[in-house]
């Protein structure tokens, strides 16, 4: 293929992966930051506009913050980018099409409530190409192997964490004789704990995007004192609140649903900074892939600050019209949620993420938010879990990697009918 095609088309197609790019983050905020706020909204321990508000401004913060060198993306894991040495529009072509396919898919998927995966999306959309340009020996087959693995394990492991995790908050406030009590009480332990989870989470996934190292030991050290502080501070401002002081026990009950709120509400903020510090500079690593390829290492091409603020916009606009249905989805109809039980189901999630990345797993936060939340409804007994819910769920995971691949496939022929 003529290298002279992309000097002649470069700026065509820079522009269009800018729009594509905004598709794709779109899809994003509609789906995959919807599951993170799910729990939260379905509780109604925030309001959409509120979820829309924190989103905004953690998601963007984690991005600009801790999600810069963009280029270094999940495409170097999933295909051998050296086997297209010659042919870098066929590459360039590659990226559009896999964006478009993710983007397309993660939209569709948001209108019916399926909460499905962007990595494994973005996973399926490049092996489709790569298929179709070059052969099956340049897809690395053994990253794709762990995909399939994490669909069991990855639920499994979160499920039971939220499961214990709700036990151990039944047993050591709901069925105490003075629960509220116990609860303001207890609270300072679990926002201890939340903050030294959420802490691990952010030093070991986050800041290396922007160059900081941080080894395990510090990470521990720093984490246990983000921990302790967090704890002394929820402790002084519990003791202040004012809550509801009637007497009966429902109101009691209550109040400790009001306790779990607060931690609810914080562990929102971590979570959507964290998520926005990972997945974002994932979502437009294909198109900081196109302007590095468009401009061959010359200087002037888009800046990283760019990409990730075009990514954090378009996720929030994302979320704000279609990130309902999945919110929906996750927040109100697997199972019932309160305050307590999304706490859980949250502080599960973020425990499993710890324990991959400790452990190199390849995982997926809607899949660890949706085993979760199944783990806490377990918790009640079968019966409260909406078992075709799950199902339609299970499916829409399953058919995700071959439509994303199909997308990629179909837009990329008729790219190369246009540019080649």
């Amino acid at each position: 293929m003529d290298p002279a095609l992309l000097v002649q088309h470069g700026s065509t197609l820079l522009t269009i992966a800018l729009v594509i790019g905004f598709l794709m983050a779109f899809g994003i905020g509609a789906n995959d930051v919807a599951n993170t706020m799910a729990t939260s909204v379905g509780t109604n321990a925030i309001t959409v506009k509120k979820a829309l508000v924190i989103a905004a401004i953690f998601e963007f913060a984690g991005a600009y913050l801790a999600g810069g060198e963009v280029t270094n993306t999940i495409k170097d894991n999933i295909i051998d980018t050296g086997a297209y040495k010659g042919m870098e529009i066929k590459l360039a072509l590659g990226m559009i099409s896999a964006l478009f396919a993710s983007g397309a898919w993660l939209i569709i998927a948001s209108v019916f409530g399926w909460p499905v995966s962007t990595t494994h999306t973005i996973i399926g959309s490049l092996i489709g190409f790569a298929l179709v340009t070059t052969d099956a020996s340049a897809v690395h087959w053994s990253v794709i192997a762990g995909i399939f693995g994490s669909w069991i394990v990855t639920p499994a492991i979160s499920g039971l964490i939220a499961y214990l995790l709700f036990v151990a908050i039944q047993r050591t406030i709901f069925i105490r004789f003075h629960p509220f009590a116990k609860a303001k009480s207890m609270a300072p332990y679990f926002i201890a704990l939340t903050f030294f989870i959420l802490s691990i989470v952010t030093m070991q996934n986050g800041l290396k995007h922007v160059g900081i190292i941080i080894s395990n030991a510090e990470s521990l050290v720093l984490s246990l004192v983000i921990a302790l502080i967090s704890a002394v501070a929820g402790a002084v401002y519990l003791r202040y609140k004012k809550f509801p002081s009637k007497k009966e026990r429902k109101t009691r009950y209550e109040n400790v649903e009001r306790v779990f709120t607060i931690l609810l509400i914080i562990t929102a903020c971590a979570m959507a900074f964290a998520h926005g510090s990972n997945d974002v500079a994932n979502a437009v690593g294909p198109l900081a892939a196109v302007a590095e390829i468009v401009r061959s290492g010359e200087d002037g091409a888009l800046e990283s600050a760019w990409l990730l603020s075009l990514g954090a916009v378009g996720i929030v606009i994302g979320l704000a019209t279609l990130g309902y249905q999945v919110m929906k989805t996750i927040g109100t109809n697997i199972t019932h949620l309160t305050p307590s039980r999304g706490f859980a189901a949250q502080l599960a999630t973020a425990t499993t993420v710890v324990i991959a990345s400790g452990t190199g797993l390849p995982i997926s936060t809607t899949q660890t938010m949706v085993g979760a939340v199944m783990g806490v409804g377990l918790a009640r007994g079968i019966s409260a879990i909406n078992l075709s819910v799950v199902r339609k769920i299970l499916v829409s995971w399953v058919v995700t990697l071959p439509a994303g691949a199909v997308f990629a496939i179909l837009f990329y022929f008729i790219m190369a009918q246009i540019f080649c």
